[in-house]
């Protein structure tokens, strides 16, 4: 059971394979030194011949061949380990390498859990087809020639018996591969989902905590891990049988060999110092493939782990140009792009917009009307649009995604925040700048004198930041952005929820940046967009509106009714009078309905639209 494209991703472990087998076949040598030994002297013994010379010079090969064989174990157990290592690292490389190229929108093609999954269980597995299998299914080869080609000399007709009975076991081994590989996918497959239900419910524990849904969740998990018992009772009942079948081929093999070599002596053909050799030796024909056997199950819950790797490894990746943008400020047009998930529905249906070289400009709209996704595009998450994304006037499609992430920086809601220190997580948008460099964002941001009354640029954090407060986080996020100092700034909701205080405090942030780059806004609350110089109003994946706040407001559509209705009702959840353009209703520009504002009691709180 050799795996061609496993065996493709073999580099320094081709060469410990090698040295597994050339040690585990010394150790064979060894062990007939031994037994040939013990055979002659248990032969003079026997016979009466013994002297303290033989028995001096038995007792000294005996001696050293153990010694020997010992010394080929460790070297062939270590060369194992080596070869398993080697391979854990090269495989584990190309994951995290295929995942890179894939980039932050590869969980649309591979689930987090199976990446995790394949990624440590699934790997470990390949260990032992790499450091175990591999070196046992060519020693198995090896083992039993030695040995016929040895014995042939004492007795061609009981070596050859032995030699013959050999086979049997990798014929049991291929009479259950086929159902093997069948039962061990469907384990697989069962256990990356089982552990995908694990991961999103540890996720969202908070969340069924709070709406007491735990419950439900936990009973879902034990059906499911109920499930992945019985398949993993049905894999281990089909090991432990084939095991047996193993031991019935192994040891009857030996029991015939030695049938036989028992006969030729009775019959005068084989002196007693040579069937006791024999005899000795006849386990050592199985005893190889008899291993190999019992690696041979493990190997095959690695290779249906490789059927998984494989899978993530062969996920088509779009092609990526390799053009380069040329240092300095970047425009950016889009005309007529269209883009869709599933082919049933588009997301963006011909937009077109311009994203000057200097300034802000704000996408508005409800939720799902596709604004995430033009950041998506522009910062090349996804690939497959229609239409044209032009940067300095070359197409996003030619563009090398090296170029374009030095040129473009994404801010979001989540942007993620490491485990580690904060200088930690400076750096890695500007691995070479100084201390006074990362203490001035942090400034820009107000958040240096809340981390020097911590540990400074030393201060620890825990994963996703969770030792720091919402807006904290997302402040830390913005000043790594700052730092990587990039043409084009893009933040996809990155005020959202935060307190008033960090939001006010990273607008001004990015109201300052606007002056200087050229900056995408997109905020559900439309506040924060009023001092754009072009808002561009999305509706159903069309742009509906575009202009600045004043020539919106007159136009009295989309965007009038979405600005105006947030301000109505953040002026009454604030308890100040209602102060709008339209004092008695609001017209709702995707309808032409108007929709009136009345008061309802404060103890029932809210504004009601009629």
């Amino acid at each position: 059971m050799i795996k061609k494209n496993l065996i493709c991703l073999m580099s320094d472990s081709k060469k410990y394979i090698v040295h597994n087998v050339l040690w585990q076949w010394l150790a064979l040598w060894a062990s007939i030194a031994v037994m040939t030994a013990a055979g002659r002297l248990f032969e003079k013994g026997y016979g009466g011949q013994l002297t303290e010379g033989s028995v001096a010079v038995s007792a000294g090969v005996i001696l050293l061949a153990v010694l020997g064989r010992m010394v080929c174990s460790r070297r062939a157990a270590l060369a194992s380990d080596l070869a398993g290592s080697d391979i854990k690292r090269e495989l584990r490389k190309r994951l995290y390498e295929k995942l890179m190229v894939l980039g932050a929108a590869y969980h649309e093609k591979v689930p987090t859990a199976e990446a995790v999954q394949v990624a440590v269980e699934g790997v470990e597995q390949l260990e032992v087809y790499f450091g175990r299998y591999l070196p046992q299914l060519f020693y198995s080869l090896l083992a039993p020639l030695t040995l016929f080609f040895v014995l042939s000399f004492i007795s061609f007709k009981a070596s050859l018996v032995l030699l013959l009975c050999v086979p049997l076991i990798p014929l049991t081994i291929i009479a259950v591969q086929k159902a093997a590989k069948k039962l061990l996918n469907k384990y697989w497959g069962i256990y990356t989902e089982l552990g995908d239900s694990f991961l999103e419910n540890l996720q969202g524990l908070t969340t069924l905590k709070i709406y007491q849904a735990d419950g439900d969740k936990a009973a879902k998990m034990d059906e499911e891990a109920e499930h992945f018992r019985k398949i993993t009772m049905k894999v281990l009942m089909m090991q432990l049988n084939s095991i047996i079948v193993m031991d019935v081929v192994a040891y009857g093999g030996a029991a015939i060999g030695m049938i036989v070599t028992v006969r030729e002596y009775l019959a005068g053909s084989l002196g007693l110092g040579g069937a006791m050799t024999i005899i000795l030796l006849s386990s050592e024909f199985f005893i190889p493939m008899r291993l190999l056997g019992s690696f041979f199950h493990i190997a095959m819950n690695g290779i249906a782990a490789s059927d998984k790797l494989f899978g993530i490894l062969d996920i088509p990746v779009e092609k990526r140009g390799e053009k380069e943008l040329e240092n300095g400020p970047v425009e950016i047009t889009m005309r007529s792009v269209e883009f869709s998930y599933v082919p049933e529905r588009k997301v963006l249906d011909k937009v077109s917009l311009k994203l000057p070289e200097q300034g802000m400009v704000s996408l508005a709209g409800l939720s799902g009307c596709g604004k995430s996704t033009v950041a998506s595009l522009l910062t090349g998450k996804n690939r497959n649009y229609r239409g044209e994304i032009r940067l300095n006037g070359l197409e996003l499609s030619d563009i090398s995604e090296e170029s374009l992430m030095s040129h473009v920086t994404l801010v979001s809601h989540n942007s993620y925040i490491f485990k580690g220190t904060v200088e930690d997580n400076l750096r890695m948008a500007a691995p070479e700048a100084g201390k006074e460099e990362m203490e001035e964002v942090l400034k820009e941001v107000k958040l240096y004198d809340f981390l020097m009354e911590q540990k400074g640029l030393k201060t620890e954090l825990g994963e996703r930041g969770s030792n720091l407060s919402g807006g904290q986080s997302q402040r830390l996020a913005l000043a790594r952005a700052l730092l990587h100092d990039t043409p084009v700034y893009i933040f996809d909701e990155a005020t959202s929820n935060i307190d008033a205080e960090s939001e006010n405090q990273i607008m001004a942030v990015i109201k300052k940046l606007a002056g200087r780059r050229n900056v995408l806004l997109i905020s559900h609350r439309l506040a924060n967009v009023v001092d754009s110089g072009r808002i561009y109003v999305l509706e159903e994946g069309r742009i509906a509106e575009e202009g600045n706040h004043e020539e919106l407001l007159k136009r009295n559509g989309v965007y009038a009714g979405l600005y105006l209705g947030q301000k109505a009702l953040e002026e009454y959840a604030s308890g100040t009078d209602l102060e709008q353009e339209k004092p008695d209703c609001l017209t709702d520009g995707r309808k032409g309905r108007e929709r009136k504002i009345t008061r309802k009691p404060a103890e029932k709180g809210g504004v009601r639209y009629a």
